[in-house]
């Protein structure tokens, strides 16, 4: 039997991690001609990023002014695969982000959303917030859309877990392992943030709105095609995937509270999710044992939809400078 102990040195790059920052960063990667190899502990509809309600916005993640970099490339990509949303899973949708105003938006978007306003008293009565039209996406098909352009790509994904970077002898290895570089980096700053989501029955709401956050619990509904994504919580330290029912009650209770509708709408899914947060954005190179390079792209956060194609742009020109 063959020793599949250590992986053929048949590519340049060896990504480990498929969810959102892994898949992104491996196309990025495959497209500029280099020979891609993923390995991801889980499938794609199992991963916390398939979980993800999928707003554009920043959330929980550090440094700011990186972050706002990463963001607004991400957004230049967004838009464009906006123009295919059947495919690509993005779409382009109004809402109100509560408690916002647009000034700070300007401020966090250098100017890029001009459409941006204040919302009227109609569409957001707990006081000011900003209207704004933002990339929503639908993971369920966005994450098997970057699969299968990565494959197109000419890249190769496994599903195989990995116990420590020395198991391949590619020269290149991109950790994008999110909560996972707990364990495998080792870094003992990456930390759960447990999300919990309520999916139901889309009463006829077209429009996302996120409310202002009280303590670890939040309100906010996203429109996917044929159902409503509905949040949420932010559980620093929990480690629990059960759903929890009275949390769960919670959640549609502030929802309903901003749109009544949606105390009526029939529940069809739980979901948890474990964000990997940390203080800032891990992006930066080190060596491995026999001058091999590592570069890690992890600890995104509520983000990492946000910032992935600005991270994984970041990440793959690290792959080359880190080599020169």
């Amino acid at each position: 039997m063959r020793d599949t102990t250590k992986s053929e040195p048949n590519c340049d790059v060896l990504v480990v991690g498929g969810g959102v920052i892994g898949l992104t960063t491996a196309v990025v990667l495959a497209e500029r001609g280099r020979r891609v190899r993923l390995w991801t502990r889980d499938p794609v509809a199992r991963t916390t990023s398939a979980v993800a309600g999928a707003l554009w916005w920043p959330y929980r993640i550090e440094p700011m002014e990186s972050a706002r970099a990463w963001a607004l490339r991400s957004l230049d990509v967004y838009e464009h695969l906006a123009e295919r949303p059947e495919v690509t899973g993005v779409r382009m949708v109004e809402g109100v982000m509560g408690g916002t105003l647009p000034e700070e938006i300007g401020t966090w978007t250098a100017g890029r959303l001009a459409d941006a306003r204040l919302a009227t008293a109609e569409e957001y009565p707990r006081g000011p917030g900003m209207w704004a039209r933002l990339p929503l996406i639908d993971m369920s098909t966005h994450l098997p859309w970057l699969r299968e352009r990565l494959v197109a790509a000419g890249g190769l994904i496994e599903e195989r877990e990995v116990k420590d970077f020395g198991e391949t002898e590619a020269p290149v290895v991109v950790n994008c392992a999110g909560l996972g570089a707990r364990e495998l980096a080792p870094d003992a700053s990456v930390r759960p943030v447990r999300g919990q989501l309520v999916v139901v029955e889309n009463p006829g709401i077209r429009t996302w709105m996120v409310a202002e956050t009280v303590g670890s619990e939040s309100a906010y509904f996203f429109p996917q095609p044929g159902r409503l994504i509905l949040g949420g919580t932010a559980e620093e330290d929990a480690w629990s995937l059960e759903p929890d029912p009275a949390v769960a009650e919670g959640i549609v209770q502030r929802c309903a509270a901003l749109r009544p509708e949606i105390g009526e709408a029939r529940v069809l899914e739980h979901r948890v999710g474990l964000r990997p947060a940390r203080h800032e954005v891990r992006l930066e190179c080190e060596r491995l044992p026999g001058e091999r390079l590592l570069v890690h792209n992890y600890g995104h956060g509520g983000a990492g939809v946000t910032v992935a194609w600005g991270c994984a742009e970041e990440a793959a020109h690290l792959t080359t400078a880190g080599q020169g």
